[in-house]
């Protein structure tokens, strides 16, 4: 276990705050996840890790953790306060991990080569439900996540801290136009749109499906709705007005995935 950290120096400090937004994000090509679940699915994945961050404070939560060697990876050492100004958690776990992006696949080539299950999210505004479906996307064994323009940035860092690390395992493919590319993806998939009201319930599908789901406020807008192969709602008996977004979406992955 490496005892000697560096210090991070102002600019950094400055530079790893900004990466709450998402146009620095992309400018910089890098950024933050936060946790010792996150970071230890990290460290197990094909991600590009530039640095990791830790408050040796808090060694007794992190230690156990195989962090690569000072010569692989720069590690930095930060007060409470400064990690205040970049972390996500009101009570940090003291460890989080600066890592690069990835660059995007080829749309067209990936959805020919998929062989499983995947999710599409049209205009998922909501980074805790983003990382939530990610997480459960990845326990149901889905193979990727395509994200509609003005969705939010699956790279947020409260996104990736609801995902647990499972952003690191599942494709996403962001700022896709669905109305022009839902044709190409039914050649592909038996497409399953979702709506509160509207629809058959759930079952097996014995096919490869693909899972529309919309907006948590607004749902799917009809056009979108109605070019779906099959519509599935989710029946209930008590009198709440509706489930939330990642607790329909796991029951509709479950019976996609159930024989």
């Amino acid at each position: 276990m490496q005892t000697e950290y560096l210090n991070a120096s102002q600019a950094q400090l400055k530079k790893w705050a900004r990466l709450d937004d998402a146009k620095v994000r992309q400018e910089e090509g890098i950024f933050l996840a936060e946790g010792i679940k996150v970071v230890e699915e990290l460290l197990t994945s094909d991600w590009q890790i530039k640095a990791i961050l830790v408050m040796p404070e808090k060694i007794q939560y992190w230690e156990k953790l195989a962090l690569p060697a000072a010569e692989d990876i720069l590690i930095y050492q930060l007060t409470r306060s400064q990690w205040q100004k970049i972390g996500q958690d009101r009570e940090p776990e003291g460890i989080m991990a600066v890592v690069g992006m990835k660059q995007a696949q080829n749309f067209s080539s990936w959805l020919s080569k998929t062989s499983g299950n995947i999710l599409i999210l049209h205009e998922i505004n909501n980074p805790l439900n983003l990382g939530a479906l990610t997480r459960s996307a990845r326990w149901f064994g889905f193979d990727g996540i395509i994200l509609s323009a003005n969705s939010v940035d699956y790279t947020n860092p409260k996104a990736v801290r609801a995902s647990m690390g499972s952003i690191f395992y599942l494709t996403i493919i962001p700022d896709i136009d669905l109305s022009a590319t839902l044709p190409e993806i039914k050649k592909h998939f038996f497409l399953i749109g979702s709506d509160v009201r509207d629809g058959s319930p759930p079952h097996p599908v014995h096919k490869k499906a693909a899972l529309l789901l919309g907006n948590e406020s607004h749902g799917l807008p009809e056009t979108i709705f109605k070019t779906t192969d099959e519509q599935w709602s989710i029946p209930g008996i008590g009198k709440a007005d509706s489930l939330s977004l990642p607790q329909a979406a796991a029951i509709m992955m479950y019976e996609c995935v159930k024989n």
